[in-house]
């Protein structure tokens, strides 16, 4: 008597997104091991990301180098402009997007540049770029749009500009931190001035006795809802009524817990997102939980995350909170890999669904006040948009987790393999199966046909690929089947293709398989 055929099906598949941290066999069915190149989409699936298109057609001055740091400067009258930093020299996006280099317009020797590592801040519609071991520089287009000055330069200079490595524009006037000399104070400029460091509302604010965990190094500054966060390597400092510093007092601290790369730090519409010593953290649920330090948003990559990060140079790292696409990324250069956060919605554990991508390797990145998230490349200014990249096609990859098909002490004979994926067109979907946690896949190549929403009705492609297609308002639901063969007690599967072009998610997966012989 032949066996009853099993049906093991996964419902919105990889929505817990990418999982390494647990054992693979405890997993459930919602987690994935490997998740490259996707996205959660809006509705719960595993999709593919978006690619980049570069903004600018010639690269000028910049030529072969990385843009190392992107920013918008907003002008009272709405314009807007962005800016950036590569070859060691400063630039911005000019008309048609072109490359335009900023040059000297100071009455002295023009600032040697030795790096393009800025972190910059607008203040009343001036851009202002610090960097450690460099004269701080001003973008004033009210009196140049085409020249860059020091910040002494500039008309009414009162006081001496930190040299400052951390800076941050808050609450009507400029904070800024970590200088050549000083790794504990922190300076603010008068009020609408980020010209005037000692006279007005200036001031500064030494914490080199306020670090409760033993002696610590301000490692970047952030603001949000009247408070001021002093962070360091091991602890964060917590000021409030920071919009009036000559009152202002420390209102709270964190110790085992700091941010040890400045350009992670994003500020949220209700929080502040950072890279701690022990993964992703959320600023907001660090204060909350200081009694279960172990909670963090990376959680189910930490270790993996980790150890990528002890080869990573820190201030290499950058960070972006994108509202529109509601993701928080943390880029790693050395490891040519970026980790995307979904923050749609906190799994139970507290932790964030997380996807990685390997094949966009941004150098820097900026979300744009219209929403539109830009990629810094080499060469480049790029644009998060379309489903390639540059012209050309990107990997993406989804593998489950190992599981049993009802039963570990029995072996498991797969007979089918059904995925069913929304978008896509004239693409092959790898799918892959293998057992009893080898990986040596079994696997079949299954076409997506060319999609015209004016296409119904069924269509057979190959003696070993089926593909049914059902279309609706332009959005075409296809199920792919591949032919099982193969046994073992612990199943996993996979599905590859390359991104063309076109959008692409997992909807649901069903695998038909038979019981064999007892274990």
């Amino acid at each position: 008597m032949s066996q009853a055929i099993e049906i093991t099906s996964i419902s919105a598949p990889g929505f817990y997104g990418l999982n390494t941290q647990d054992s693979p066999l405890d997993l459930a069915a919602g987690f994935a091991l490997i998740a490259s190149n996707c996205i959660i989409d809006q509705y719960g699936r595993i999709g593919s990301r978006k690619g980049w298109s570069p903004l600018n057609s010639s690269t000028g001055n910049l030529g072969s180098n990385d843009v190392g740091v992107m920013h918008e400067l907003v002008q009272s009258d709405g314009t807007l402009t962005v800016l950036f930093a590569g070859n060691n020299k400063v630039f911005k996006l000019g008309t048609s997007n072109a490359v335009t280099e900023l040059t000297y317009g100071g009455g002295g020797s023009t600032p040697t540049i030795t790096a393009s590592n800025w972190q910059c801040a607008s203040l009343n519609g001036i851009t202002y770029f610090f960097q450690s071991g460099h004269n701080p520089l001003i973008y004033d287009p009210a009196v140049s749009a085409t020249t860059y000055r020091r910040v002494s330069e500039k008309t009414g200079y009162v006081g001496t500009v930190p040299d400052a490595d951390i800076c941050i524009s808050a609450y009507g006037r400029l904070w800024a931190a970590n200088t050549t000399s000083n790794n504990s104070t922190v300076y603010f400029s008068d009020l609408l001035s980020g010209h005037v460091w000692s006279t007005g509302t200036a001031g500064t604010l030494n914490v080199d006795r306020v670090w409760v965990n033993g002696a610590d190094q301000i490692t970047g500054l952030a603001a949000h809802n009247g408070f001021l966060f002093i962070f360091g390597k091991r602890q964060v400092l917590i000021y409030q009524d920071a919009t009036t510093p000559s009152t202002m007092t420390l209102s709270d601290t964190v110790e085992g817990i700091g941010c040890i790369a400045r350009d992670s730090i994003q500020t949220t519409s209700t929080d502040v997102l950072f890279l701690s010593n022990s993964g992703v953290r959320s600023l907001a649920r660090t204060i909350q939980e200081k009694s279960a330090p172990e909670r963090d948003l990376s959680k189910n990559v930490r270790n993996d995350l980790s150890k990528k990060i002890s080869n990573e140079v820190l201030s290499n790292i950058k960070g972006v909170y994108s509202e529109k696409e509601a993701f928080y990324l943390l880029t790693l250069p050395v490891n040519q890999q970026v980790y995307c956060f979904d923050t749609k919605m906190f799994l139970q554990d507290g932790s964030l669904r997380t996807t990685t991508w390997d094949s966009i390797q941004p150098k820097s990145l900026l979300s744009k006040r219209n929403g539109d998230l830009l990629i810094g490349k080499t060469g480049y200014v790029a644009q998060y948009t379309g489903y390639k990249d540059n012209t050309s096609t990107y990997r993406m990859a989804y593998f489950t987790n190992h599981a049993d098909l009802g039963n570990q002490s029995v072996t498991s004979i797969v007979k089918k393999i059904s995925v069913v994926i929304i978008g896509g067109s004239n693409q092959y979907v790898t799918i892959k199966w293998g057992y009893d946690f080898l990986t040596n896949y079994l696997s079949q190549n299954v076409l997506i046909p060319a999609q015209g929403i004016s296409e119904y009705g069924i269509a057979e492609y190959g003696s070993n690929a089926t593909v049914v297609a059902y279309y609706s308002e332009g959005v075409a639901l296809q199920t792919l089947i591949a032919n099982g063969s193969g046994s073992g007690k612990i199943v996993q599967t996979g599905y590859e293709m390359d991104i063309n072009g076109s959008q692409l998610s997992i909807q649901k997966i069903e695998i038909q398989s038979k019981h064999g012989r007892l274990s």
